[in-house]
């Protein structure tokens, strides 16, 4: 490591000055001109309208602009920079799509952001052991493409387009995980750069086994770890088979409970539903207005059945029993691939579909999740709060897991709704907290919810983690101020 640095180490000349603990240096000239050496001058920024677009994600929390962006290759070089970073005290802060929604990336201490989208190669596809090694710039849409003639897919689906190592830094998860599970059970092993340039992998170099009981689960430490641990560099992720058969169903209900109900008597009956989303009222009438749909405006399921063509046809025919009994006037149900993708891309489009309700506010995404007996209790009560705060939102959720979101609609501008806003927030993440629930069930803690983290966990889990990650990153540099 000390050989890779010399070059850079020259550049900076004179410059290296003495840094008490814990302070950060500031990025100067020479350190840019160091981070050039190492990736090349095409490959850094300090553009203005650069760092203000890596300076914030798709949530509510203004931006933070970095000191200036790079765009790595390669492992090596991402060490390489790391290791600049960590000998000079700057703060890392990682960025792949910036599609997160908790200000995961927002840069509120300076420093470099670690741009790792140009390292977007599939490394190694192993179809007979299902499962493959990405880059950090490949993502959902464009890993399933490749597979498209393998019989395989990768079917942990979070609705935007992210990148998959980014999925695994945030434990994200989406509208198949009632069957495939999140990025926690996908996930095989990981390669991270950690803050000093160390290059870890979390299961041992190219091991890909399919369960395992050797020593402390690395692995999963780092998936969630929303980069203030380190950065994934390579995620070897877990294949499915694609389903011989495939039908999706949409049902519409005379109000929340009953739909709620209905999900948690499909799950109850053992039906292996691999989707099961909810969309309320609101969100029903966005979605019609934004993909072009013409769905009765009233609380819905959207549902999809995964298997055999004789299975499928037995549980779709168990559903609809299940939610006639629960009021529902409306069961149709297609195998038609191209109706089917309307009606998902509709589903995947639902945050933008209803920020196109109120042009001109912030979205915020709330993302509680409870134990699925409490579920149909929680999302009447946010329903409730929500017009006892004056608020404009809407319920959207993978209700088949107790996942649930409200999508709030704010005018950043007005500091009283801001403020009501923030206290929904917090009071509906205590309303799961006191439900033996999430503040989280997918988008992280960020900057948000660290308040929360603390009372869901405990003291002694704060302090355990707090050790984790003084041990891992003894400068605290890696995405300061996010999670704790």
């Amino acid at each position: 490591m000390a050989g890779q640095l010399r070059g850079a180490a020259r550049i900076l000349g004179s410059w290296r000055s003495y840094c008490s603990k814990g302070q950060q240096e500031k990025v100067s000239a020479d350190f840019v001109e160091a981070l050039k050496a190492v990736v090349g001058e095409p490959n850094v920024s300090t553009a203005g309208v650069v760092l203000e677009q890596h300076g914030h994600d798709e949530s509510m929390h203004g931006c933070s602009p970095p000191d200036a962006v790079v765009w790595p290759q390669n492992v090596e070089q991402v060490s390489r920079l790391a290791a600049l970073c960590y000998n000079h005290r700057i703060p890392i802060i990682p960025f792949g799509t910036g599609t997160g929604l908790e200000g995961g990336v927002n840069a509120i201490k300076g420093g470099i952001c670690f741009n790792l989208t140009h390292m977007d190669r599939i490394l190694d596809l192993n179809v007979d052991d299902f499962s493959v090694t990405v880059e950090p710039g490949v993502t959902h849409k464009a890993l399933n493409y490749y597979l498209r003639d393998t019989g395989l897919w990768f079917p942990v689906d979070p609705g935007a387009d992210a990148s998959l190592c980014g999925m695994a830094a945030t434990g994200a998860s989406g509208t198949n995980a009632v069957r495939y599970g999140t990025m926690l059970e996908n996930v095989v092993n990981l390669e991270v750069v950690l803050a000093d340039g160390q290059i870890l992998h979390t299961a041992g170099r190219g091991r890909r086994f399919q369960k395992s009981s050797a020593g402390y689960n690395l692995t999963e430490l780092f998936v969630g770890s929303e980069g203030t641990l380190g950065l994934i560099t390579t995620a070897t992720l877990r294949l499915h088979g694609i389903p011989e058969a495939t039908i999706a169903a949409v049902c519409a209900f005379p109000s929340i409970q009953a739909a709620v109900d209905s999900t948690v008597q499909i799950i109850q009956s053992g039906l292996p539903v691999a989707r099961i989303e909810f969309l309320d009222e609101v969100m029903v009438d966005a979605c019609n207005k934004y993909s072009g749909l013409t769905n009765a405006v009233t609380p819905t399921l959207f549902l999809e059945f995964h298997g055999s063509q004789q299975a499928l046809q037995e549980q779709v025919q168990r559903a609809e029993e299940i939610v006639q009994q629960n009021g529902s006037s409306h069961f149709a149900w297609s195998k038609d691939p191209e109706e089917r993708s309307r009606l998902w891309t509709a589903r995947h489009n639902a945050w933008y579909a209803a920020l196109a309700l109120r042009p001109g506010c912030k979205g915020y995404s709330t993302d509680v999740c409870v134990p699925i007996s409490r579920l149909p209790e929680i999302m009447v009560q946010a329903k409730k709060d929500l017009k006892a705060f004056g608020l404009t939102g809407s319920l959207v959720g993978h209700v088949g897991d107790g996942n649930f979101h409200c999508i709030l609609l704010v005018n950043s501008e007005d500091a009283d709704e801001h403020h009501r806003a923030t206290q929904f927030v917090k009071q509906l993440g205590r309303n799961a907290l006191a439900m033996n629930g999430t503040c989280t069930g997918e988008h992280g803690i960020g900057l948000g919810k660290r308040q929360l983290l603390k009372e869901e966990i405990g003291p002694v889990g704060i302090e355990i983690m707090r050790q984790i990650k003084s041990v891992l990153d003894t400068k605290n540099l890696m995405n300061p101020g996010k999670v704790l």
